[in-house]
């Protein structure tokens, strides 16, 4: 391990980074969206076409559609959070991020070509056209869960700028933090508002390839400090972490009892079946114009998330043997700044600045992902097909989605603000919630929509209503709010559920919910016709109305 001077451990204590760093990240953040902004505007949809503003150019190459939908996946949780998790945790914190990866394979193995063969320009469009009946209750149903779970995801993603701006000031005044969440939330309206999806697709891209670039420069430069011998790279963490072997044992952090244990697997249902469910990822696999792009782009993003994911583990394992343990623990608890110290002690200034800029741009590129479905599922399903059943013209639709980016950007900026200063585990509280939610509520809906032919209207609406209100219960009743000094209300004791994470019985109960509500559904409205399901199928499986 390499010991940081004195002096510098308490520069670092104040801020990870030192004043250079920071102008230097200001100044490459402002070209990146200087240069992003105006490329956006420039592809920009210019007619009232709504299909432009919801899917954005659908002749995209594979390679493209792959490097969006890993900028859609990834948020800089990955970057900084599991990053910082593997460096304080060792193999706990590996096994953690290989829930990142698998996520995705299940999304494209399960839901992604019938979801795509079947949908138009949102999940709620998918539910229509498998229960045209109702689908005006179950659309309504589709979007509150669909805007809960953007929001929460969205609160996460402001309140995390903040948090990676700490690492260069210390604890920001009111003034900044205002300030900082104002602008990034400004930013992400106005590349919804005025872009759509083709403003938002080159954000992503931006981010994807920054990203991938980023975390493979500093793993080689890890790698090549330890001459390419992951074995040393073990021993070097093992012997940083000041805990020797058992730094690379389990246990460390999810495996100290069985609520412990349990509560780990409860997280990892969450993030496996969470992060196949999040809106905004679901709506970007209904982008490609062919299902044969779609599988492409899906092996372009499996590899990519893959290859970002084993990067960011040799990241972590390389922060406690370079940086160490002890080191990053004292200046974040969290080891949020793990990557920041590492890119300080290996590549000084200039590599802190890119590393550190790229987590600005993953924050900015995630909410902008989480904003457009959110106004596309408030302008389209909503106001288009719920309030005006069907007959909005598309001018009105479109100005709709536009104004609905940015009061999602305002509201979401506004409760970054009111949810900063409860508890410094706001932002993983907000983004599990989100995960929790989506593995329960939209996750099940989704694939008995695709897969059950008995599935009705009263099983849809009790399985997105059932698998929300467990979700929030759940967490209300967990050590997360009360009956734990790291708790919002530490005073306080009425977590009845031992576990910080829902999902071992949150996702359970929305799939019994969705199945319970459809074999007890006696009124015949509840149900559709066996054409409609057989219809449905073919458009699924084939992309087409009809048999070919």
């Amino acid at each position: 391990m390499v010991t940081l001077p004195q002096d510098h451990l308490v520069t670092l204590s104040a801020g990870v980074v030192g004043g250079f760093s920071l102008k230097l990240t200001f100044i490459l953040f402002v070209s990146v969206v200087v240069v992003s902004m105006f490329t956006a505007l420039i592809i920009a949809p210019q007619g009232d076409e709504i299909s432009e503003f919801y899917l954005g150019d659908r002749t995209m190459t594979p390679l493209r559609n792959g490097l969006a939908m890993c900028g859609d996946y990834l948020s800089a949780a990955t970057l900084l959070g599991s990053t910082g998790l593997v460096a304080l945790t060792g193999y706990d914190g590996l096994l953690y991020l290989v829930g990142t990866s698998v996520a995705w394979v299940m999304v494209l193995l399960l839901i992604a070509e019938p979801l795509r063969n079947s949908g138009r320009f949102t999940l709620g469009d998918t539910l229509a056209l498998r229960l045209p009946r109702n689908q005006r209750s179950v659309r309504l149903a589709l979007a509150f869960c669909t805007l809960t779970v953007t929001v929460l995801y969205l609160v996460a993603q402001l309140v995390g700028s903040v948090a990676l701006l700490t690492q260069f000031l210390g604890e920001p005044s009111s003034a900044t933090r205002t300030l900082c969440i104002v602008a990034i939330g400004t930013l992400v309206v106005l590349y919804v508002a005025l872009g759509g999806m083709p403003g938002a697709t080159f954000i992503q891209i931006v981010k994807a390839v920054m990203l991938v670039v980023g975390v493979a420069v500093t793993a080689v430069m890890v790698l090549h400090r330890y001459n390419w011998n992951v074995d040393d790279l073990l021993g070097g963490a093992a012997s940083g972490s000041g805990i020797g072997q058992r730094f690379l044992e389990p246990g460390l952090r999810y495996g100290g009892s069985t609520t412990s244990k349990l509560d780990f697997f409860s997280l990892q249902i969450a993030i496996v079946l969470g992060l196949a469910a999040l809106p905004h990822v679901m709506m970007r696999l209904l982008a490609p114009s062919a299902t044969r792009v779609l599988r492409r782009s899906i092996l372009w993003a499996m590899g990519l998330v893959g290859f970002v994911c084993l990067a960011a583990g040799v990241l972590g394992l390389g922060a406690t043997a370079i940086v160490g343990r002890d080191v990053i623990a004292d200046i974040d608890a969290k080891g949020d700044a793990a990557v920041l110290l590492l890119a300080q002690d290996i590549g000084g200034a200039l590599l802190t600045a890119l590393i550190s800029c790229l987590a600005f741009v993953t924050l900015l590129a995630v909410a902008a992902g989480l904003t457009l479905a959110a106004a596309s599922s408030l302008a389209h399903d909503l106001y288009g097909e719920v309030v005006r059943k069907g007959r909005a013209s598309q001018r009105e639709e479109l100005t709709v989605a536009r104004l609905s980016a940015v009061v999602i950007g305002v509201l979401g900026m506004l409760l970054a603000l009111v949810s900063w200063g409860t508890n410094t585990a706001t932002l993983a509280f907000l983004a599990f919630l989100a995960f929790a939610i989506a593995a329960s509520a939209i996750l099940p809906t989704m694939v008995y929509s695709l897969f059950w032919r008995r599935f009705n209207a009263r099983g849809a609406l009790l399985s997105l209503y059932g698998g929300l209100i467990t979700s929030v219960l759940l967490v209300v009743c967990s050590p997360v709010v009360s009956s734990r000094p790291a708790s919002f209300y530490p005073d306080a004791d009425f977590a009845f559920f031992p576990l910080q994470n829902p999902g071992i019985v949150s996702v359970p109960a929305g799939f019994l919910l969705g199945w319970l509500g459809t074999v007890m559904a006696s009124r015949p409205k509840d149900s559709e016709p066996a054409e409609t399901y057989e219809k449905f199928e073919v458009r699924a499986v084939l992309g087409v109305d009809q048999p070919v």
